[in-house]
């Protein structure tokens, strides 16, 4: 069984398309249309975001690759928890881990999924996690300096430095959040 809405949101906009994996598993699972058009949001800030990293600091060691699978999937747990998609809350974290690894992802691919809402708990994440993190505050334009400032202790250099490059970056991505917005809006919650 198809669903327009879900197939629009996932071709639709100028924003750049899911990882093929991450498309199949939507529509398998056939994700509110809504949930399709908030990660292929996040995904397109966090391919904006590495690559802008990757260009300015190719000494820094990351996996592109995870954290762009991660931004796809993040929220994946409100296909269980679909009252998340409307109001706060966490419960989609764990979740959409455990649904991620049921459908045979790897754990370093799937824990995105668990980590993206945690960036200050007590463990420490990887730069890798931080940057999903950091792509689902910024794809609406939020600044989160806790956040901010942990993943710019990740870049090295002068502090400063990077925090001045950090703060360039997210201003220029966070510039498009209105127009993300609107894509987002454009599709129903179920």
């Amino acid at each position: 069984m198809t669903n327009p809405a879900l197939d629009r949101a996932l071709t639709d906009s100028g924003l750049r398309p899911l990882p093929p994996a991450a498309t199949e598993l939507l529509q398998s699972l056939q994700a509110p249309p809504r949930l399709a058009a908030h990660l292929r949001a996040v995904h397109d800030v966090a391919w904006l975001l590495t690559d802008r990293l990757g260009r300015a600091r190719p000494e820094l060691d990351f996996d592109t690759t995870a954290v762009l699978f991660g931004a796809a999937t993040h929220d994946i747990g409100k296909v269980i928890h679909g009252e998340e998609l409307a109001v706060p809350g966490n419960r989609h974290e764990a979740a959409g881990r455990d649904l991620l690894i049921s459908y045979g992802v790897p754990w370093h691919l799937a824990r995105f999924a668990g980590t993206h809402g945690s960036w200050d708990a007590e463990e420490e994440r990887t730069l890798e996690d931080l940057l999903v993190s950091l792509a689902d505050k910024v794809w609406k334009g939020a600044r989160v300096p806790s956040l901010e400032d942990q993943v710019a202790g990740h870049l090295g250099g002068p502090p400063w430095e990077s925090f001045m490059f950090l703060d360039d970056v997210i201003q220029e991505l966070a510039g498009a959040a209105d127009s993300r917005l609107a894509f987002q809006s454009a599709f129903p919650v179920r």
